[in-house]
């Protein structure tokens, strides 16, 4: 006999899109960047680079920012950081499929770039693709295991996957990392859950 997972009358939500917020060092030596010491480099009096521009534009919601973002990448100024946000931008446009190659051209970049990572799952789940949506949650989980919202989505992927023990572990770790914040929706999906399984 199959039995009812009933949630609650809005069930919680997964955690949307996280942008890379501030320009990352870029590691010496790193293949595909450029030779200081061969060529010159244009200096902004303004003392923001590409890269830092297109990431204030994006933050007030200025569709320039897409494009700036694009002229960063051509001149190698935080190329994964830039194709993950323009990953998010292509994501909240619907274009999907410029979406999933923005991100994983970010992890061409940096395999371990996290924010990438935990967009792409997000992506994946939105469009329905449950098993890539786990594995690159639980990569973004072994790169960040102190970052909550990786573990909440994780468990609701689980969830959805029928995975509920691992969905009930996952969430209740979520509920460790975030401190007191939307316990009261949390408990009562666990324990919605747990009814399953009983």
């Amino acid at each position: 006999m199959a039995k009812v997972v009933k949630f609650p009358i809005q069930p919680p939500e997964k955690f949307g899109f996280w942008p890379v917020r501030k320009k990352r060092p870029v590691p010496p030596n790193r293949p595909g960047q450029l030779n200081l010491f061969v060529g010159g480099k244009v200096v902004k009096l303004n003392q923001l680079s590409t890269f830092e521009e297109a990431l204030l534009l994006d933050e007030h919601g200025d569709e320039r920012a897409k494009d700036l973002y694009l002229t960063a990448i051509k001149e190698f100024d935080s190329v994964p950081d830039a194709f993950c946000n323009l990953g998010i931008i292509e994501s909240k446009l619907r274009h999907f499929s410029k979406a999933v190659d923005c991100f994983t051209l970010s992890l061409k970049e940096d395999p371990r770039h996290f924010e990438s990572h935990y967009n792409l799952a997000n992506l994946y789940a939105e469009l329905g693709n449950l098993p890539l949506a786990k594995l690159h949650y639980q990569i973004s989980i072994s790169i960040e295991p102190e970052f909550p919202n990786s573990y909440f989505n994780l468990g609701l992927t689980q969830a959805m996957s029928k995975e509920i023990e691992d969905a009930v572990q996952s969430l209740l770790t979520y509920k460790r990392l975030a401190g007191q914040e939307d316990n009261g929706q949390v408990d009562e999906l666990i324990d919605n859950l747990l009814r399953t399984v009983r």
